[in-house]
């Protein structure tokens, strides 16, 4: 029997009653994923867990990710070091949700507190989509038709200023162009709308002047951060946190230096972003408009892309065959199984 206990209004739990360190069941997979869903981000305590058996679990929701600018735990390159000491204390400051430089972000991370400060050193979290519902239906209308750029150097730009730095991450540099991203995001499996800018790796939003998204993205920094969004976590030795990179931004409270804290991270691969206004609709056979596409996800179970769909209350589709025309004017065949539906091969 599982013991939840909620840590704030908007987002965040703590589970007992779970051994990640144990063989887990598909049952209990699937329940970490529905805890994921409901609460955000999720908290797990006195967690031996090796390196084997943190991949395991984070590739029961999808493939995972490598970062190219972090060392990597011998072994496991899929599971990064986050370390800090007196010597190379760490850079990272800002609110953000992880790698929105990728055309597909992580759906969800994975982070394990390995040496932690006798003091010091927890790390927040703020829900998106009580951030995006805190907005006024006016602003919540204007920012789902925008855009936005993410770029890897604008994010790690104090490492790419310090001696070697840029040619240390040349190749990082290279392979990470700057992206763009729906200001608001759906949520594929909850439908919820989420705010998607974040102050470490969003540089400006397409269409505005300098100035006009300055002062906008200016204003969704200060909002996302509000504390009736957030939820704090004190991390101990063998803690275990996983969090929902679709819906959550995240920030280290660097309070500890001089002290030492080593982290491994793991992430999970995500979906290609889809606006809320996106002009990729649905059609039925007869040529109806029956919904429109939110979102794109690459299914390990079923070695295809998933579409996640919004689709008209009552509209008969399940079954059919839809025909998903894009804003390229192309279309694609696709079936539709409840919510979603498959499209081959990986976006």
């Amino acid at each position: 029997m599982l013991d939840i206990k909620p840590m704030a209004g908007a987002l965040g739990a703590e589970i007992y009653g779970l051994d990640l360190g144990q063989e887990l069941s598909s049952d209990d997979f699937l329940r970490i994923r529905k805890l994921l869903n409901e609460y955000q981000v999720i908290f797990f305590r006195e967690q031996s867990v090796s390196p084997a058996n943190m991949k395991a679990l984070a590739l029961s929701f999808g493939p995972v990710q490598t970062h190219p600018a972090y060392e990597t735990v011998v072994g496991f390159p899929e599971i990064t070091i986050l370390e800090s000491t007196p010597e190379k204390p760490t850079k990272i400051e800002a609110w953000h949700t992880d790698m929105t430089f990728t055309n597909h972000p992580p759906m969800a991370t994975m982070l394990k507190s390995d040496i932690i400060p006798d003091k010091g050193g927890d790390t927040l979290w703020s829900s998106m989509t009580a951030a995006y519902d805190g907005l006024s239906f006016q602003m919540q209308n204007f920012l789902e038709g925008l855009n936005a750029v993410h770029d890897f150097s604008w994010g790690f730009k104090e490492s790419l200023a310090e001696p070697g730095g840029r040619e240390r991450l040349a190749e990082a540099v290279a392979a990470n162009p700057p992206v763009r991203h729906p200001v608001i995001r759906t949520h594929p499996e909850t439908g919820k709308k989420a705010i998607f800018v974040n102050e470490l790796f969003t540089t400006h939003i397409e269409g505005l002047r300098r100035d006009e998204s300055d002062a906008l993205l200016g204003f969704l920094f200060k909002h996302v951060t509000t504390a009736e969004f957030t939820c704090r976590f004190q991390w101990r030795p063998d803690s275990l946190a996983i969090w929902d990179n679709r819906c959550t931004q995240h920030k280290p409270i660097n309070d500890y230096f001089p002290a030492h804290r080593r982290m491994e991270r793991i992430t999970i691969d995500g979906d290609k972003l889809i606006s809320p206004r996106s002009t990729w609709d649905v059609f039925d056979d007869s040529g109806n408009v029956v919904g429109i596409l939110t979102s794109l996800a690459w299914s390990p179970k079923f070695q295809t892309n998933l579409a996640f769909a919004t689709i008209e209350t009552g509209a008969n589709v399940v079954g059919n065959t839809l025909s998903v025309k894009t804003d390229k004017g192309d279309s694609k065949e696709a079936q539709v199984r409840n919510r979603f539906w498959e499209t081959p091969g990986k976006s």
